[in-house]
């Protein structure tokens, strides 16, 4: 069994994400939902990373959640139905990053906000609370 010394850095560095992105979400005005999507992803990202970790792979290099989730579901094979939300949240990646590339507006914000914590919550019961920080063993 891997220990958790390696997948928790992966659930921080997640939560931390997604803690971002609802927090500019629901206080800077105008809203940056650029910003707010990119760290949706990033959260799913680290999140899927976190799960590789659990069991023992070290996590690849990339940003491509497609390419994560079918690394995933050889671990477990509930892991492709996340694909559809996934596909949504892979732009946010880097795309948002540059001018002229992509430019979400507050619904797709909201879908990504939404995606990534459905994601999330589904991966968090894949990884046992001993494989969690203890903030999220509540």
């Amino acid at each position: 069994m891997v220990d958790a010394e390696f997948v928790v850095p992966w659930i921080i560095k997640a939560e931390n994400d997604i803690m971002a992105a609802r927090f500019l979400a629901k206080t800077m005005h105008p809203i940056p939902t650029e910003i707010v999507c990119f760290h949706c992803q990033q959260a799913v990202e680290k999140y899927l990373k976190a799960f590789l970790a659990y069991n023992d792979q070290e996590p690849p290099k990339t940003h491509d959640l497609m390419e994560l989730i079918k690394f995933c579901n050889t671990f477990d094979g509930g892991f492709l139905i996340l694909s559809p939300k996934c596909e949504y949240l892979v732009p946010f990646a880097a795309r948002t990053r540059y001018p002229g590339s992509i430019d979400p507006d507050e619904e797709d914000m909201k879908i990504a906000l939404a995606y990534a914590e459905d994601i999330i919550e589904l991966i968090k019961r894949k990884i046992p609370q001993s494989h969690q920080p203890l903030s999220e063993k509540n």
